[in-house]
């Protein structure tokens, strides 16, 4: 079977900045491509081994219309949330809530000194269920399958599939595919990808080629939408580390205020009216 690689339409660098109560992070998808990336929202990395970079985490806040991904690759956070949930997301687990039509979570760091590293993906919700009930789940890393590829690399599944392993977390609508990959040699690996989906690759560490670009650390590459293309090719040596995304455009307006995203501005105020009222 032919394999022909998507190429990287634009590099983006990864933006510092500061959110929560005031936790450093680097933004790395923002506004700007919303519509680009479509159903993806928004990507932060947060990585320090200085606690006063993380400590105050992020205090209870609202989300209305979007899901939230949340991937620990060291430290652990405790989330609690108005809908009764809590739970702590250490090492290698993923947080997946689905906010729906509404509620207050807070994220506390777990500890007081060491590396905290992980990301926030935000994925859309179709306008259907922007107003379904919040949920949430907890995937311990144990229950992530990781597997060596034939090339001897190492793939985490958190989202989709790869050949017959599937991951544990999928979605109807957005379809999403989230891949950890840990290359182990120089063997160029490609990554299957639906032609119907966005798709980016953010390179944690190293400087891997994509498609024959090298990338280097805290960029992400935007991938083209290529109708000939049936994947993407990634090379590097032994240590790089890469985060591949993909998933299915949902093609509706996409208006956001804040922690809230809706297809319309009456959605919006309508969001904000019930937040301030107390309705989450």
């Amino acid at each position: 079977m032919s394999q022909v690689s998507r190429k990287t339409e634009s590099i983006v660098q990864g933006q510092p900045t500061r959110d929560g109560a005031g936790v450093n992070l680097v933004r790395v998808l923002t506004h700007q491509w919303q519509r680009r990336l479509d159903p993806f929202l928004m990507l932060d990395e947060f990585r320090s081994d200085d606690p006063n970079d993380y400590i105050a985490g992020f205090p209870e806040h609202p989300h209305r219309g979007f899901e939230t991904v949340t991937y620990m690759l060291a430290g652990q956070m405790r989330h609690k949330d108005n809908a009764g949930h809590e739970g702590v997301v250490g090492p290698g687990d993923v947080q997946w809530m689905t906010a729906g039509r509404g509620i207050l979570h807070s994220e506390t760091p777990e500890q007081v000194e060491g590396l905290m590293h992980g990301f926030q993906l935000w994925i859309n919700l179709p306008e259907k269920n922007k107003m379904a009930a919040p949920y949430y789940s907890e995937v311990p890393a144990k229950e992530i399958p990781v597997i060596t590829t034939e090339q001897g690399h190492q793939l985490k599944i958190i989202a989709g599939k790869w050949e017959n392993t599937i991951g544990p977390l999928q979605r109807p609508d957005t379809d999403p595919i989230y891949l950890d990959l840990t290359l182990k040699n120089e063997t160029p690996i490609f990554i299957p990808l639906p032609k119907t989906h966005n798709a980016f690759i953010y390179t944690v560490t190293g400087t891997p080629e994509i498609a024959g670009q090298p990338i280097t650390a805290r960029r992400m590459a935007i991938l083209k939408n290529d109708p000939d293309a049936d994947g993407v090719e990634i090379k590097g040596i032994a240590g790089d580390h890469l985060l591949v995304l993909a998933g299915q455009p949902l093609q509706e307006p996409i208006v956001q205020w804040g922690p809230f995203v809706m297809t319309t501005r009456e959605d919006i105020e309508q969001a904000i009216t019930d937040y301030q009222e107390g309705r989450f």
